[in-house]
């Protein structure tokens, strides 16, 4: 097919990657502007605008797709689909109905669980036991569209937000292709369920801080669900001041104690009703490490509090 690529974010490399090896003529790749990242503020790339370069493609990074001339510009490259991966751009009709078979999403949840910005964190924070990707047909509603084609992968007590989103990136990047094969051959999409619609809400400060006094189940699915970003965040005192510590990776353990008190030397900390013992942290400034590492810099002893 003759395709645009809409993209962003490393989530959608894969993606982008793969449509090139299938043999399909990308027309142009649609990623987010370059922003100022960095401590020297300068202009950045999004992983798929590099990706795009590295293969020759044009790359077009409006501020918006609303302009009459920017809507014109797409329709003018004679598409039969676009491909959408984590674009983060609002398509309006007009860019949504110009290709022949439309705009084509890849979705990193079983829908209509999950619809929005952050459904691989919430699937996790939630206790999710299966999840997905989904391949849909997009159209003016958030995730509303019909789905082409699932694949389903299950969540482990060993996932982070990191792993499962390489692990749907994947499975992504192979299902795109079976569907766009599939819709040349004639496949219709079907509609959503209208039952068990769920909204994955953008994460914010409410979401990082850990709150000791909840069940450690639920303590130990946020650590994991945001890890590693933006990271769930407690305190440690030293020096008679709060220093910030992020957790990064944890496990449940069945133990107990005085809410947020250090109960060994493994970094074991007591929640409402059981216990978490964190394995890989980062406190402020410093780079990530084991629970072993932060320990011998950080030295704290059985009863010693958290916040």
């Amino acid at each position: 097919m003759r395709l645009a690529f809409m993209g962003s974010p490393d989530f959608a490399v894969p993606s982008f990657e793969a449509l090139i090896e299938a043999g399909h003529e990308l027309a142009c790749v649609y990623t987010q502007p370059p922003r100022r990242a960095g401590r020297g503020k300068k202009l950045r790339n999004t992983p798929v605008h590099d990706a795009a370069l590295n293969a020759g493609i044009d790359v077009r990074h409006p501020n918006s797709l609303k302009p009459d001339e920017e809507k014109a510009a797409f329709a003018a490259l004679g598409l039969e689909a676009a491909v959408v991966v984590a674009y983060g751009l609002i398509l309006p009709k007009a860019i949504l109905t110009a290709p022949k078979f439309g705009c084509i999403n890849v979705h990193g949840s079983l829908l209509p669980r999950w619809r929005g910005a952050a459904p691989m964190q919430r699937a996790i924070i939630a206790g999710d036991e299966i999840t997905g990707v989904q391949t849909m047909q997009m159209e003016a509603g958030l995730d509303t569209g019909p789905v082409y084609q699932t694949r389903h992968t299950r969540i482990t007590r060993g996932d982070t937000a990191g792993s499962l989103h390489d692990r749907l990136s994947e499975l992504g990047a192979a299902l795109i292709v079976e569907t766009l094969e599939a819709i040349e051959a004639g496949l219709e999409p079907t509609p959503q369920s209208d039952e068990g619609i769920t909204y994955a809400h953008k994460l914010g400060p409410d979401d990082t801080r850990i709150d000791w006094s909840r069940p450690a189940e639920e303590v130990d699915r946020q650590i994991r669900g945001l890890s590693p970003f933006p990271g769930a965040w407690f305190e440690i005192e030293q020096n008679g001041e709060r220093v910030r510590v992020k957790a990064l990776m944890s496990a449940y353990v069945e133990d107990d104690g005085p809410t947020g008190q250090l109960l060994d030397d493994n970094l074991t900390i007591a929640c409402g009703d059981g216990a978490v013992r964190l394995t890989q942290v980062q406190k402020a400034g410093k780079s990530a490490c084991s629970a072993a590492d932060f320990l011998r810099g950080n030295p704290m002893t059985t009863g010693d509090e958290v916040f």
